[in-house]
């Protein structure tokens, strides 16, 4: 069976894509079969950030690891079963096709609430959850008082995951393994960043995730969406001398992906 990593979250601008990417083709790299959804079907910054890869490669002569994209199925409405929901029956459809050829399965989920986004939550070995480091963010897992210290209770998203939580164990699957990963972190320690990491230690014991770290705030993400290139691919294009941002952010992505805790995957960039 493939893993299935899904990356959500409900709030939009918070480097889902960018995570998806860099997981999926680190994973790439380590000689793992990747297969990847995107399940915004409107936008498809994922599959957008594939097809321009597959673009530069072919324009370059290079042949770089890459995930592999699948958009979900369509489906006849006079193949669903009485109630059958035709999304639930293209997720599905889409991940049976990928498991027998892939050691993992990557879903970017939109960052709004849909019917994909929930049935691909209960499918998750491993849910990852991209955060900016912002108490408007945090108001995604929980609320909390004027001072930002007590928390009040959860979110809907955190219900949701809990909802999905549920279904798996009703369905006999393993427990899911929840990350939070605090993204687009300031590179100096202010008083908001401690106080986000208390609140998130705080919250992490009540509901149930760990924590990992993510990505600061860098330009170099913005400039490798149009080519579909990531961390990984700049010394194969033959750029040398890599500056001390960039060195930064490649072993951002190397704890990212060490944090994940698969056992087969032994991290060697």
């Amino acid at each position: 069976m493939a893993h299935i990593i899904v990356v959500g979250n409900e709030k939009g601008g918070a480097g889902k894509s960018t995570v998806s990417m860099h997981v999926a083709t680190a994973l790439s790299r380590m000689r793992h079969n990747v297969g990847v959804l995107d399940l915004d079907l409107r936008q498809k910054t994922l599959g957008r950030y594939i097809h321009n890869r597959r673009s530069f490669m072919k324009s370059e002569g290079l042949n770089l690891p890459t995930p592999e994209y699948h958009d979900l199925p369509e489906i006849k409405h006079s193949d669903l079963r009485p109630g059958e929901n035709a999304f639930d029956r293209r997720l599905s459809a889409a991940v049976a096709g990928l498991e027998p050829d892939n050691d993992f399965i990557l879903i970017d989920c939109p960052g709004s609430h849909t019917r994909l986004s929930q049935v691909a939550h209960s499918l998750a070995d491993t849910l990852v959850t991209p955060l900016n480091d912002s108490f408007v963010d945090f108001d995604l897992l929980a609320h909390t008082d004027t001072s930002g210290e007590e928390i009040t209770g959860p979110s809907v998203y955190s219900e949701m995951v809990w909802n999905a939580r549920q279904l798996r164990a009703q369905a006999g699957l393993p427990p899911m393994d929840w990350v939070v990963v605090r993204n687009r972190t300031g590179a100096q320690a202010m008083i908001n960043k401690e106080k986000m990491a208390r609140a998130l230690e705080k919250l992490s014991k009540r509901i149930g995730f760990r924590t990992a770290p993510g990505f600061n705030e860098r330009v170099i993400f913005r400039e490798l969406f149009s080519r579909g290139l990531t961390l990984l691919d700049l010394r194969d294009l033959g750029v040398k001398g890599l500056n001390i941002s960039n060195i930064a952010a490649r072993q951002e992505l190397r704890e990212l992906v060490k944090a994940l805790n698969q056992p087969n995957v032994t991290v060697d960039f």
